[in-house]
């Protein structure tokens, strides 16, 4: 009977054993789990965790607003009427915008294409191209963006978004467009 107990006192300080090494991982590979954390307390540990991921979910966010910032400034354009290079308010609204992103990017430089329908000759709507996105460029440096981040350039008839032979197709062409350049 002597040698009975002697088993089962070796089989319970290896089964104790066993236990208190497995539980020694769970605590060092989960620390919310034993109780212990950095501050020492459970719910501390987990309310910085909850704080964490709220400071991540708002740079998330943030992250989100800015590309699509940066998705309308390449892609919404400032439109001109027939012969003309000056902006109507509507596009100085969108271009108020484009400001704010730029402020917000102090690093990125700006190519302003300019853009005509196909009425008038070659010469004529390069000049009138470069006229409008000067106008743009000019709006933008009064508006607080350095010059230098704001390149020009005119393609005048040559890019058409719109090959049609109407009014609303011209009204397409007639435009400033933006790219990014860095």
């Amino acid at each position: 009977m002597h040698g009975v107990n002697i088993g089962l006192v070796i089989l319970m300080v290896g089964l104790l054993m066993t236990v208190s090494a497995c539980s020694k991982k769970r605590s060092q590979l989960d620390p919310m789990e034993s109780g212990s954390g950095i501050s020492g307390s459970g719910a501390a540990s987990q309310s910085l965790t909850e704080e964490e991921l709220e400071a991540q979910r708002l740079r998330e966010a943030e992250a989100a607003r800015m590309e699509a910032a940066k998705t309308q400034l390449v892609d919404e354009d400032v439109y001109f009427r027939f012969d003309d290079a000056t902006l109507s308010e509507e596009a100085r609204q969108v271009l108020l915008q484009k400001v704010a992103w730029l402020r917000d990017n102090s690093g990125v430089s700006v190519l302003i294409e300019g853009h005509c329908d196909e009425r008038g000759t070659s010469e004529y709507n390069i000049a009138l191209g470069q006229r409008r996105a000067e106008s743009v460029k000019m709006f933008m440096v009064d508006a607080g963006i350095s010059a230098s981040r704001l390149n020009t350039i005119s393609y005048g008839e040559e890019q058409p978004i719109d090959s049609g032979k109407t009014e609303s197709a011209w009204a397409k062409n007639r435009r400033a467009h933006f790219r990014i350049q860095n």
